[in-house]
């Protein structure tokens, strides 16, 4: 398993944005995570992982800067932390997660609404399910991306008030709140009053193409937390009539694996005028008219697809909004 290093130069920097930085090195487009790299400047010498775009991946269009040598040895550690993510491997750092800190929060939920999406490309939709008018925290568990920092929805969000924090889990780093678990997340968005939380993983996703070789059965973990802890999990199904896979069309097989996995009750979102299938069980049917207006300016984009090409597999995750927020009346 080894890393595809390579020494470069910093020869553009494009955009920068809380915890990322968008750059070229050696003229290859590029990636940084300033929080955990260092700052990053034009003419910085810098190692880049290469590997992804050498490989071809379709989340692999760029490089990621490992580290900055011109500006990113001797960097001291987070005042206070002691617990590692990535621990034992070259990229491990210690950041202060909320369950050491003491505000790990309730191990009752009751009536917490969560909504478990198994692509990113949901959350956005989902968001705007719920509208602007709660308080809504961002869990993201591993399965896809790790930082949530380069998650350009989750900027968009921010900015238009769908999404108030964010919380990354495990693996997961450079949120505003770091957990150990899914559970332990949970626990503290209820103790910090948020009224919905939504549950995914980053963007990108891990898959095999088999049943339970994928990224998307983090939702199930989530969903399972949620129910053991009293809160509501509604999972956002992935559903699309435009994805030339069997696997994908209709329902897909993601969504079916989260619940053979499911341990307790998870209601499923399904956007009225589209027929549900019978094996399906806890559909919970919703009116989504509008959702395109409701939407507009937010990223919609799903393997390549937007809103006009599969229509269905937005106003699904809007559905999951629309049962989320029903459940606060």
């Amino acid at each position: 398993m080894p890393l595809s290093l390579r020494r470069g130069r910093v020869t553009a920097v494009l955009e920068r944005h809380a915890g990322l930085a968008r750059l070229e090195a050696d003229g290859r487009p590029c990636v940084a995570y300033p929080r955990l790299t260092g700052p990053v400047a034009l003419g910085d010498e810098v190692v880049v992982n290469t590997q992804a775009r050498e490989l071809g991946l379709g989340s692999g269009g760029f490089d990621v800067l490992h580290v900055n040598l011109s500006r990113g040895l001797g960097l001291a550690p987070e005042p206070g932390a002691h617990v590692m993510k990535l621990p034992y491997t070259p990229l491990q750092a210690a950041v202060v997660h909320a369950e050491e800190a003491g505000v790990a929060g309730s191990t009752a939920l009751v009536g917490l609404p969560v909504v478990c999406c198994t692509l990113h490309s949901q959350v956005a939709p989902a968001c705007a399910g719920i509208g602007g008018d709660v308080r809504v925290a961002y869990v993201q568990l591993p399965g896809g991306a790790l930082p949530v920092s380069l998650s350009d929805a989750l900027r968009t969000l921010r900015r238009a008030g769908l999404v108030e924090v964010t919380v990354a889990v495990g693996a997961c780093v450079d949120g505003d709140v770091a957990c150990v678990s899914a559970a332990s997340a949970l626990a503290w968005a209820a103790a910090a009053g948020f009224q919905v939380v939504i549950c995914s993983i980053g963007p990108g996703i891990v898959g095999t193409a088999t049943h339970l070789g994928h990224g998307g059965l983090a939702a199930a973990d989530a969903a399972n937390a949620a129910s053991a802890l009293g809160a509501r999990p509604i999972l956002a199904p992935r559903v699309s009539a435009a994805d030339p896979r069997d696997r994908h069309h209709g329902v897909s097989h993601h969504t079916l694996a989260v619940l053979d996995l499911a341990l307790g009750p998870l209601t499923v979102a399904w956007p009225e005028g589209l027929p549900a299938p019978p094996s399906l069980a806890a559909v919970e049917t919703v009116g989504v008219s509008g959702w395109q207006e409701a939407c507009a300016g937010l990223p919609l984009r799903s393997m390549g697809r937007g809103p006009d090409d599969d229509p269905w597999f937005f106003a699904a995750a809007f559905a999951a909004g629309r049962v989320a927020r029903g459940m606060l009346a």
